[in-house]
C-alpha cells in the first residue's frame, strides 16, 4: 500500500505566469533551471520600459562629471517600484534605442533641438504612453500570429500617434458565413498525380475551359478577368500541388503600420514580392446583398466601409470585413495599385460565392505599401472580365455612385483621381 502511494504523483496547475514566478525566485534568491535563473543572473532584473531621463552633475573635488539617469519600470513589479538607474546599469540596448527614438521624435514635434537636462511632465507622460502602446501592439501582434497558419510573420508598428489596435474587430483567417447562406462543398476532385505537367481531362482548371492558372513558381499566368479553379480536398494531388496557391495562405512577412498622412492603418511587405505572386485574400463576413444595403448606409455615414461585392455572375452576396477580417482589412486604396483582384474557387464552386484573392501586378520592394484600387476595372471591353470588377465599397448605395458623399483620395500618386468614389 505504501509503495502504491509513493508511486502516485500529485500535480496541481500553477496559476502564476512565468514572469511572476521569475520575480518570486529573484526575491527569494532561488535558482531555477527551467526559468533560466542561475547564480550569474540571480540579481538581474528585466527592464519593462524606460519612463524618464535626466542628467545629474556629480562633483568630486574640483572635478565635475555629468551622469545620465533613467527612470526604470521593472518587469513584474508595480510602478511604485520604479527606480532611477545610471546608464551603466542598463543592458537593455533595444529599449534604450527605442526610448531615444521616441524622445527625439517628441523633441522635433516641440521644435526643440535637443533633450533638456530634465524632462517636463508632459513629455514624460507622452514617453510612457508610447511605451505602453508598444506593449499593447506587441501583444496584439503575438495574438495575430498565434491565429495564423501562414508562412510569413505579421508585424504591427505605430510610430505616428497613440492609436492602438482597432476596437470591435476580430481577426479571422477564413470567411465567416452569415445567416441564411450555405456554402456547398465540392463533391468531386481531379484524378491527376501531376496537375501541372500531366493534367487529367484538364484537371480542375478544365471546369471553366481555361488553361492552368499558375506556372511552376506559383505565379498567376492567366489574364485578369478569368476565374481560377484550384484543386480541392477531394483531389488526388497533395498540398504541394502547383494548383494549390491561394489555399496555402499568406507566404510573406507583412506589417500593419500607422500611416502618417491621415489614411489610418496600412499594410506593407517586409520582403520582396515577385510579379504575379499571390499575396493575400480579402477575408470577412459573407452576407446577403440585402444585409449589405443596410450596413452600407451606416458605413457611408461613418465615412468608411469594408464591403466588397461578390458579383462574378450575380450580385447576391457581399464580403464585409468591417468587424471580421484578416490583414486585408488594413490595405489602403491607390489609384495606381500594386495588387490585382482575381476570383478563385476551391472547395465551393458556386459562382455567386468566389474567394477574392490579391496578386502582385508588378515586383514589390521590401518596405513598400500594398494597395488595391477600390474602383478597379479589369477589362471594360471584355464582357466576361467586367463581371469581376472590384466594386469595393459601392454596396448599399441607391442609384449611381455619384450620389454618395464624395470621399477624398489621399494615395498621392501622380495619376490620382482625387476622390475614392
Amino acid at each position: 500500500m505504501a509503495e502504491n502511494l509513493k508511486a502516485q504523483v500529485c500535480r496541481v496547475a500553477c496559476i502564476a505566469t512565468e514572469d511572476q514566478l521569475e520575480v518570486i525566485c529573484r526575491e527569494q534568491g532561488v535558482k531555477c533551471e527551467e526559468l533560466g535563473i542561475n547564480k550569474q543572473n540571480l540579481c538581474d532584473y528585466e527592464v519593462e520600459y524606460l519612463c524618464d531621463y535626466k542628467k545629474k552633475v556629480i562633483t568630486d573635488g574640483k572635478r565635475q562629471t555629468i551622469q545620465e539617469l533613467y527612470f526604470v519600470k521593472w518587469k513584474g513589479y508595480p510602478e511604485s517600484s520604479n527606480t532611477w538607474e545610471p546608464r551603466r546599469n542598463l543592458k537593455c540596448i533595444d529599449l534604450l534605442h527605442q526610448f531615444w527614438e521616441d524622445l527625439n521624435s517628441e523633441m522635433q514635434r516641440q521644435k526643440k533641438r535637443a533633450a533638456p537636462r530634465r524632462l517636463d511632465p508632459a513629455t514624460v507622460s507622452h514617453l510612457i504612453q508610447r511605451a505602453k502602446l508598444r506593449q499593447t501592439l506587441k501583444q496584439w501582434e503575438t495574438h495575430l500570429n498565434s491565429l495564423g497558419t501562414h508562412k510569413g510573420h505579421i508585424y504591427v508598428r505605430n510610430q505616428v500617434d497613440l492609436e492602438g489596435p482597432p476596437k470591435n474587430f476580430t481577426y479571422i483567417n477564413d470567411y465567416k458565413v452569415g445567416d441564411g447562406i450555405m456554402l456547398n462543398e465540392v463533391s468531386v476532385g481531379c484524378e491527376c498525380t501531376d496537375c501541372l505537367d500531366d493534367p487529367v481531362e484538364g484537371c480542375c482548371a478544365g471546369a471553366s475551359q481555361h488553361k492552368f492558372a499558375y506556372n511552376e513558381l506559383g505565379q498567376v499566368r492567366i489574364r485578369p478577368g478569368l476565374p481560377i479553379y484550384e484543386c480541392n480536398k477531394r483531389c488526388r494531388c497533395g498540398i504541394d500541388c502547383p494548383n494549390r496557391v491561394v489555399q496555402r495562405g499568406i507566404r510573406y512577412s507583412l506589417c500593419i503600420f500607422r500611416t502618417d498622412n491621415g489614411r489610418g492603418w496600412g499594410v506593407k511587405t517586409m520582403e520582396r514580392i515577385r510579379k504575379n505572386t499571390f499575396v493575400m485574400e480579402y477575408v470577412g463576413e459573407i452576407i446577403t446583398t440585402e444585409e449589405a444595403d443596410c450596413r452600407g448606409h451606416i458605413y457611408d455615414k461613418e465615412g468608411a466601409t469594408y464591403l466588397f461585392d461578390l458579383d462574378y455572375v450575380d450580385d447576391e452576396y457581399t464580403v464585409d470585413a468591417a468587424h471580421y477580417g484578416n490583414i486585408s482589412h488594413f490595405v489602403n486604396h491607390s489609384c495606381d495599385p500594386n495588387l490585382q483582384v482575381y476570383n478563385v474557387f476551391i472547395e465551393n464552386l458556386d459562382e455567386r460565392l468566389p474567394r477574392i484573392a490579391f496578386f502582385a501586378t508588378r515586383g514589390i520592394k521590401a518596405g513598400e505599401e500594398l494597395t488595391f484600387d477600390y474602383k478597379m476595372k479589369i477589362d471594360p471591353v471584355d464582357a466576361e472580365s467586367t463581371k469581376m470588377d472590384c466594386n469595393f465599397s459601392l454596396t448599399g448605395l441607391p442609384g449611381s455612385p455619384k450620389k454618395r458623399m464624395r470621399v477624398e483620395c489621399k494615395c498621392g500618386v501622380p495619376t490620382c483621381r482625387k476622390y475614392l468614389f
